[in-house]
């Protein structure tokens, strides 16, 4: 692609700078329309089920209580169209902002449509900003605690599984920050999810272009020091969490991993996802998400020529154009769902 490793973080910088849409904060659980029941679902880690409302009849927002960050974090639930035996469950995490801004799929997607005839349930968490989804070392002065992977991993699933009567077989798929988490998330505990599907994310962590990354999204946009997350920038957690690196570890899981190439592609429109005809807001995410998604492109061919050597598959998907925006993971979630379906028994 022409650019350095190191150049990498004086562009992704620039990109971020000129980024022009605000964090806004939403309320963390939804409450309309529904009857709200309380139980305790308890797992043997301690995290158990806090509260449910129901919000439609497909539509479902939980609390669940996190031992490990001791507090409650909210998700959003889609159950399936057949409940009248168990069914799987795919874990759809939000980026950066962690489903605490407008940037989420239940905002900027079709999930709910998508979602209408399928039989699997579909879980969100509404917490999570800047937070890399990953376990902290230290406790962050603005973020506070932060040990996602252990909630993730051990936390919730005992209590999705108990809650919604799943058959206890799970897929996750995530964008942008998230597209690395959920590859560590396949790293540290295999063969846990039948499948990872991970949409314009960073694979590396510990190279000059992996941290820039992650110094752009966690230290300037999210304003936190990025060395309470895995310690100094040049020691060994940086290396533990890096998925080219322990790439190895991805084997039997199944893989869909897609970027775009940073140029314009078919999304690229007045009329697109979240541009609404607006001449600005089509220009930002020309240039902002282009340069952004040609920073992923980078690490996913990284990716990819690791498995290669290893010997492992997966399916990528390095599209032609493309931006780090909604319109592409959209069709990323449907490009990857035959292949994510089947690989839960669906």
């Amino acid at each position: 692609m022409g650019t350095s490793k190191s150049g990498w973080g004086r562009v992704l910088t620039a990109a971020v700078v000129m980024a022009t849409v605000p964090l806004v904060a939403v309320p963390a659980t939804a409450s309309a329309g529904g009857d709200v029941t309380g139980g305790r679902v308890e797992a043997a880690s301690g995290a158990y089920l806090v509260k449910s409302t129901k919000v439609s009849d497909r539509k479902v927002t939980i609390s669940v209580y996190s031992p490990s960050m001791g507090r409650n974090i909210p998700l959003e639930v889609i159950v399936p169209a057949d409940r009248s035996a168990p069914r799987p469950t795919l874990y759809l995490l939000n980026g950066a902002g962690g489903g605490e801004d407008r940037a989420t799929w239940q905002r900027n997607t079709d999930i709910n449509q998508f979602f209408q005839d399928k039989n699997v349930n579909v879980v969100t968490p509404l917490q999570g900003a800047f937070s890399y989804y990953t376990d902290w070392q230290k406790d962050d002065e603005k973020l506070g605690r932060q040990k996602w992977q252990t909630f993730m991993l051990e936390e919730l699933p005992p209590v999705i599984d108990a809650e919604f009567g799943t058959n206890k077989v799970q897929s996750i798929a995530a964008i942008s920050m998230t597209g690395t988490s959920v590859l560590n998330y396949a790293i540290a505990k295999p063969g846990f999810y039948k499948s990872v599907g991970s949409f314009s994310g960073c694979a590396e962590t510990a190279t000059p272009a992996g941290q820039s990354f992650i110094q752009t999204v966690v230290g300037l946009r999210g304003g936190v020091d990025v060395t309470n997350m895995w310690g100094p920038l040049d020691g060994p957690g940086w290396g533990q969490n890096d998925p080219v690196a322990n790439a190895e570890r991805l084997r039997g899981t199944e893989l869909y991993v897609t970027t775009g190439s940073g140029l314009p592609g078919p999304h690229e429109t007045l009329d697109g996802v979240g541009i609404d005809g607006r001449p600005a807001a089509l220009a930002n995410q020309v240039i902002v998400g282009g340069i952004i998604e040609a920073a992923t492109n980078y690490c996913t061919h990284n990716l990819a020529d690791r498995l290669a050597q290893l010997q492992i598959p997966a399916t990528f998907d390095f599209k032609p154009g493309g931006t780090h925006s909604w319109g592409y993971w959209q069709d990323d979630l449907h490009n990857s769902w035959p292949m994510i379906a089947r690989s839960m028994g669906i």
